[in-house]
């Protein structure tokens, strides 16, 4: 099973969330900060949108978050149709691909703001060819975003019909030695518990 180029796009751009944040953050200027708390009575006067380029933060965010959340729902909904099962023997837990993750949000410390169009269009191409680089090896799979619905990565040796095999598990929860119902995306199997037996 391959991800279509849709759903693959949403899981990666959903591992930016943080980034929209960060981005977001330098767009407020520093006086909005000095302002005092907003009163109840002076609500009318209130300026609840401090961000210097609303549009582009905000947008980056819905649409990040959105993402998040329908990655989430997309694995959820991940269907096993063939009653292909596999007998987990052990695995370990591995981390998901921080450098990859960590590097765009320290270049975001590195002078890229709404405010300079030109190093953002740039900062854009350079996302798309992170996406092709992730989709095209199979990586995809592999946002840390993820870990907050309790999505985890394990590297497990599993019997699959006789056969023994090393590969990469992807289940929401913890990953111990028994059955499981699988799907294959991508370099990825999906698990799910099998309450057959």
């Amino acid at each position: 099973m391959q991800f279509n180029l849709i759903a693959a796009f949403t899981i990666f751009i959903g591992s930016y969330l943080p980034l929209a944040l960060i981005l977001a953050v330098q767009d407020i200027p520093f006086s909005w900060w000095s302002r005092p708390i907003c009163k109840i009575e002076y609500i009318s006067d209130c300026d609840f949108i401090p961000f210097t380029n609303t549009w582009i933060a905000l947008s980056f965010i819905l649409i990040s978050l959105l993402s998040v959340l329908f990655s989430n729902i997309t694995l959820a909904k991940v269907t096993y149709p063939f009653k292909v099962k596999v007998k987990v023997k052990s695995s370990k837990g591995i981390p998901n691909d921080i450098i990859n993750y960590v590097f765009p949000h320290v270049v975001s410390f590195m002078g890229i703001s709404y405010d300079t169009p030109e190093k953002l269009l740039g900062f854009l191409v350079f996302l798309f060819w992170m996406f092709a680089i992730t989709y095209k090896s199979g990586q995809i799979i592999m946002n840390p975003l993820l870990l907050m619905f309790g999505w985890k990565i394990y590297e497990a040796t599993v019997d699959f019909n006789g056969h023994e095999r090393d590969v990469r598990f992807l289940i929401k929860g913890d990953l111990s030695p028994g059955e499981y119902n699988i799907q294959k995306v991508q370099e990825f199997y999906i698990g799910q518990v099998n309450d057959n037996d």
